[in-house]
């Protein structure tokens, strides 16, 4: 469904914009261009006085709270470059943002984000990042299971394989969110939250 409205309550939350992620190239948008969109909205939803949420994936060193259990593809590597899950400059410093770690493909498993939503009477938000197929699709599934009306800046989303990304917008996304580009986004919050 295409991006019809955005309640009084909206935050944005960008899912795993940080130095590791944004070093991968994406596919079909680039990491460039998904965080380049990804400030505009920000920006946007902050000069608006609405939330912004940014989730960043992280581990203690030695892996030990990563998520158990067996899969067919290799984990991710216990050692990892200093700096690996910080959230990339352009989006982090803003004091009044909301900062949430996660150790899931969900950034609502094992975090305070439903809290942090539901004590600022959030009832949509609008998600952002990557990887689509991963952190950004999980987390539309549990906010739509928690009753959040979903958005998804499609043109502000990439992962790693084109044809999984275009699965999940195609497929997936219509039948939780709706959604939209960047610029249908920033034009309804232009006319609702001016």
């Amino acid at each position: 469904m295409a991006v019809t409205a955005l309640d009084p309550k909206t935050a944005l939350v960008a899912i795993d914009l940080q130095n590791s992620v944004l070093a991968a190239s994406g596919a079909p948008h680039t990491t460039a261009d998904i965080l380049a969109r990804t400030v505009r909205l920000a920006d946007a939803f902050r000069d608006r006085g609405l939330p912004v949420v940014l989730v960043r994936l992280t581990f203690a060193p030695d892996g030990g709270d990563a998520v158990p259990g067996r899969t067919d593809l290799p984990r991710h590597a216990a050692t990892r470059p200093e700096g690996w899950d910080r959230i990339v400059d352009a989006l982090a410093g803003q004091p009044e943002d909301i900062v949430v770690a996660k150790r899931n493909w969900s950034a609502f498993h094992g975090t305070d984000l439903e809290l942090q939503l539901r004590r600022r009477g959030i009832t949509q938000i609008v998600l952002t990042g990557a990887a689509t197929t991963m952190g950004v699709e999980s987390t539309a599934r549990t906010a739509h299971e928690h009753g959040y009306h979903v958005t998804v800046a499609t043109d502000a989303v990439t992962d790693l394989d084109a044809d999984a990304h275009h699965n999940s917008v195609a497929k997936v996304f219509p039948r939780i969110a709706e959604t939209g580009t960047t610029e249908e986004i920033l034009d309804l919050l232009a006319k609702t939250h001016s």
